[in-house]
């Protein structure tokens, strides 16, 4: 009896009464069966990875605007109300310390210390704001964003991988998150109406803070005029787009994202696009969301893409 169970619990097609004739037809139907359902499963993980990668580049997207955002209303605050140490000032370096953004600015010199440390909430209220100008020296964690800092500049100046364009400035960035250390250079614009995309690279650190990698992130530079609410609707861009090419980043880069983020507030876009060969990177800037699709799905999910202009680098 219990071999009798034992060999039942096997599949036989004799037990279902199936014709042999129809056995190769039906191994054939099962087989197709699998193969559909492992090409799906693999297209799910495929989705979920996806998904993983899309948050990984916010995240350290939002983490570098957090950063320029500090920077750029810091600056603004520095120049207003510390008129008198302007002359002596080195250099700013801003970070998020758990609590709230901090941005500070340093003297020049080799053994520099803090001018003033200006402290904003995360309410992004650039209004909302405390200015510390106590003389201080360094915590452990600003003089590690220092170091990298100062090392990504002297990179700048002596490695022709480095490129700057008229009306323009490089702009390094440095971030310190998990152990990790980076510092990302961004191009600015030195004129109002445009947004930079490109120019851009990331050089990341060891332990020692020493340069451990240089990466170009995209292959040029592309200035994008931004339209303004209230303007003429037949010259209202709602979408901005770029493609990636093979030898750059698949996706949408931390920079772009930083990009648009510091610059979508002024603009009328509601999406920003980036299409490489394999993928599409949508950005919602209203909502500030990421989602990466097979290059596959969006054609069959966008006929209308052809409509929108489509920068390279």
């Amino acid at each position: 009896m219990t071999n009798q169970c034992h060999e039942n619990s096997h599949f036989n097609p004799l037990y279902l009464n199936i014709p042999f004739t129809l056995i190769p037809l039906i191994m054939k139907f099962l087989s197709l069966l699998f193969i559909l359902f492992a090409a799906s499963t693999a297209a799910f993980a495929q989705e979920k990875d996806l998904v993983k990668i899309a948050d990984s580049i916010s995240n350290e997207g939002k983490t570098l605007y957090r950063s320029e955002w500090a920077s750029w209303y810091g600056s603004d605050i520095f120049s207003a109300k510390c008129k008198a140490r302007r002359a002596i000032a080195g250099g700013y370096i801003s970070y998020d310390n758990g609590k709230e953004l901090i941005n500070v600015f340093f003297s020049k010199g080799t053994d520099p210390v803090v001018l003033s440390t200006i402290s904003f909430g995360y309410d992004f209220d650039s209004n909302n704001y405390k200015l510390d100008t106590a003389d201080r020296k360094f915590t452990s964690s600003e003089k590690e964003l220092f170091t990298i800092r100062q090392t990504a500049l002297a990179e700048l100046n002596k490695d022709t991988l480095f490129k700057t364009y008229k009306n323009t400035s490089l702009n390094p960035v440095p971030i310190i998150k998990n152990g990790t250390k980076r510092v990302y250079i961004l191009t600015g614009p030195s004129i109002n109406g445009v947004v930079i995309f490109g120019n851009d690279y990331v050089i990341g650190f060891d332990k020692a803070n020493n340069v451990a990698s240089k990466k170009k992130l995209h292959k040029g530079i592309i200035p994008v005029l931004y339209g303004k609410t209230g303007a003429d609707s037949s010259k209202i861009v709602l979408a901005s787009m770029h493609t990636h090419l093979p030898e750059f980043d698949q996706f949408i880069t931390v920079t772009d994202i930083c990009t648009l983020m510091l610059y979508e507030k002024f603009t009328t876009w509601n999406q920003a696009i980036v299409v490489s060969k394999n993928y599409v990177s949508i950005w919602n800037c209203k909502e500030d969301r990421l989602a990466i699709l097979t290059y596959e799905a969006w054609q069959k999910t966008n006929p209308a893409k052809n409509a929108l202009e489509n920068n390279s680098h």
